[in-house]
């Protein structure tokens, strides 16, 4: 890497949640916080076989990747969205993922894409096949939920394939239905996982609740956003009006670019609905973009104009992408995505921690102790004092974990030792907001 890029908050959640149900722990019942369960099962097979290695991170990332890059462009040779066979799609989407660095992350919006993007593949299908559509159309719905159990912010897709099914492939009633039961066996699956194993209500709270009731991190501003899209909008609709002006599209292809215009409509609503605002929410428009961005070097006969075009897009998304990364490390713009290094961090190396609040840079080196990750999902919990077989379970939350340090940002613990008093008698206070375990 050219820059240091520094671990991210929501990278280190995605390590902790590996390394904590690697140790035996269930996500949403011993661990509360929003990540998709299929997602947290990604995170907890990587612990197993690597550790908490930021480099397995980015090699499942760069594999995927490669996955959606190839996929896209077979869809287009397959289905014939453009007339001669081109490489040119392949190479736009992956020039399109270093539009931000955080695209390059194994986030659950990158793997759940993945789902998304199969989906749409079966929806390209439909656009040029006629027989019984049978499987296809329950596929559509398969995939559409198996990225919903990934990323709950694609929820909103279902209505992208609703509509997608009726307008451009005329669904009747049998195949909606058909459609929707593919669309809700993995959730209901992963429903009747979590009811069998008594956790039920914290599957519903965590993981569909959540989406309600904590407020959105922002980790990063829309001025930040418009800054890294601007250019590959652009040439996206550069592209867009370029495909309809100089090329007539066949029947086929009219489908595929409604089909097109329909998921880009769809593609931005991640990001408003996620409880992470943050640039990685909008990988979903990566398709669409690099769809109508090749129209451009596929369709534009002037070849000076498209080498100046080619070398641009080739050169400028990456340079906007890395030059707005350099600026936030030069001016500590990231201090609300980036995890912080401190030498006050230093105290909790190789131990158990519990932080009851927002700074996540005691856990760099540290181990999760406890369920409660998502500090404002747990803050309600937490606060349960009159509720005895709550507290009972706090109590016992307390007990069994027995992390070395707690960090009390906002008063939580001591409060919570005024009801707990034996809780509280296990712990020193050893600075403002810092409680040490005694031995």
């Amino acid at each position: 890497m050219l820059l240091d890029i520094p671990l991210l908050q929501p990278e280190l959640i995605w390590m902790l949640i590996g390394e904590r149900m690697a140790q035996g722990h269930a996500m949403y019942v011993d661990i509360i916080d929003d990540t998709g369960s299929l997602s947290a099962a990604i995170y907890w097979l990587i612990h197993l076989f690597a550790g908490k290695s930021l480099t397995a991170y980015h090699m499942l990332a760069a594999l995927i990747i490669f996955f959606q890059v190839s996929y896209f462009n077979y869809l287009l040779i397959q289905y014939k969205a453009f007339e001669e066979n081109s490489y040119i799609p392949a190479l736009v989407m992956l020039v399109l993922f270093h539009l931000s660095f955080d695209f390059l992350t194994l986030s659950p919006a990158l793997m759940g894409s993945s789902f998304i993007l199969l989906a749409l593949g079966q929806l390209f299908s439909q656009t040029v096949r006629h027989q019984d559509q049978v499987e296809s159309v329950f596929l559509v719905g398969l995939f559409g939920g198996i990225g919903l159990c990934f990323h709950f912010p694609l929820m909103v897709f279902l209505p992208f394939v609703l509509a997608a099914g009726l307008i451009i492939s005329g669904y009747n009633l049998h195949q909606l239905v058909l459609c929707l039961t593919g669309y809700f066996l993995p959730v209901s699956l992963c429903g009747v996982y979590y009811f069998w194993m008594d956790g039920f209500s914290e599957f519903l709270t965590g993981f569909v609740y959540s989406i309600r009731i904590i407020d959105v991190y922002r980790h990063v501003s829309y001025l930040d956003l418009a800054f890294i899209m601007t250019l590959g909008l652009f040439f996206t609709a550069w592209g867009f009006v370029l495909g309809f002006v100089v090329k007539r599209l066949t029947v086929n292809q009219q489908k595929q670019n409604q089909l097109m215009m329909l998921y880009m409509a769809f593609a931005i609503l991640p990001l408003l609905t996620a409880n992470r605002f943050t640039p990685y929410q909008l990988i979903f428009l990566l398709p669409g973009l690099a769809f109508y961005t090749s129209q451009i070097f596929i369709y534009l006969n002037k070849k000076l104009l498209v080498s100046i075009a080619f070398y641009l897009f080739l050169i400028g998304i990456p340079m906007i992408g890395y030059g707005w990364l350099s600026q936030k490390l030069t001016t500590e713009g990231l201090t609300a995505y980036a995890v912080a290094r401190d030498d006050k961090y230093s105290i909790t190396d190789k131990a158990t921690v519990l932080v009851l609040g927002q700074d996540l840079g005691y856990y760099r080196n540290a181990a999760l102790a406890g369920p409660y990750l998502n500090y404002q999902l747990s803050k309600p919990v937490l606060a349960e004092y009159k509720n005895y077989p709550a507290l009972t379970k706090i109590y016992l939350n307390f007990k069994q974990a027995k992390p070395d340090f707690i960090i009390d940002e906002e008063g939580t613990f001591a409060t919570l030792g005024e009801h707990l008093p034996e809780i509280a008698a296990d712990y020193s206070l050893v600075r403002e907001g810092v409680y040490k375990l005694k031995k």
